[in-house]
């Protein structure tokens, strides 16, 4: 698969696992702006060909949010959103034959997003994306970290060195290079920075949380 192709599956799938209800999702999505258009409009059209529907039939390839808070919330930041940025594709709830008894939202990716817009800077928990662009590595890492969440991050790229320079200066706890939402590897400390949580589980570090540490100090007569 060329690189640009992976790198569009790889946002898809990052932001449409179940339905964006993912709280390492990957809501915002910054690309190179040499590319930025070839990717979006690939990445559009990818997400026009999911398939709302029952999560029990085997044809369904997204299924509903959780409840009527939570579409009630989503709709909410649609709307900011097609005020705040440029709507490519969804914004809105998704109705139809076979969607009457659920609460489905359209795929939805908005561009040309403001790195201050409340959509890229907040927690939607949805299939909202929002695409910022970026001039070079400085720029990115700067515009990755400016938000109070860190949980996980990816970058895709063929140059290891970028790969590492961009890893290195995220500040997330997670960041997987040419992968997203990738798991198994369960001695490896899952958790956060910032606003994302406190400690870690798995790991060495994971299994300190269930120790309990003692300190003796003794002064010599």
């Amino acid at each position: 698969m060329p690189q640009l192709d992976a790198a569009v599956a790889g946002a898809f799938f990052g932001i449409y696992l179940n339905s964006g209800q993912v709280c390492q999702a990957g809501s915002r999505l910054l690309v190179a702006k040499p590319i930025k258009d070839e990717f979006v409009a690939k990445l559009t059209a990818l997400s026009q060909t999911l398939k709302l529907g029952d999560p029990f039939d085997p044809a369904t390839t997204m299924g509903p949010v959780i409840n009527e808070n939570q579409l009630a919330k989503i709709e909410n930041y649609l709307e900011r959103g097609r005020q705040e940025a440029k709507l490519l594709t969804g914004g809105s709830r998704a109705t139809g034959p076979g969607l009457e008894k659920g609460l489905f939202v359209k795929p939805t990716i908005f561009d040309e997003v403001p790195a201050q817009a409340s959509i890229a800077r907040e927690e939607i928990f949805g299939p909202v994306l929002s695409v910022l662009s970026f001039e070079n590595i400085d720029d990115v890492i700067r515009t990755a970290n400016d938000t109070m969440y860190g949980l996980a991050a990816a970058v895709w790229t063929k140059d290891i060195n970028v790969a590492l320079k961009v890893a290195k200066g995220l500040r997330a706890g997670t960041v997987w290079v040419n992968a997203y939402h990738s798991t198994g590897l369960y001695n490896m400390p899952y958790g956060g920075y910032k606003q994302s949580g406190l400690g870690r589980e798995l790991g060495d570090l994971g299994l300190e949380e269930y120790m309990e540490t003692k300190s003796i100090q003794i002064k010599l007569q």
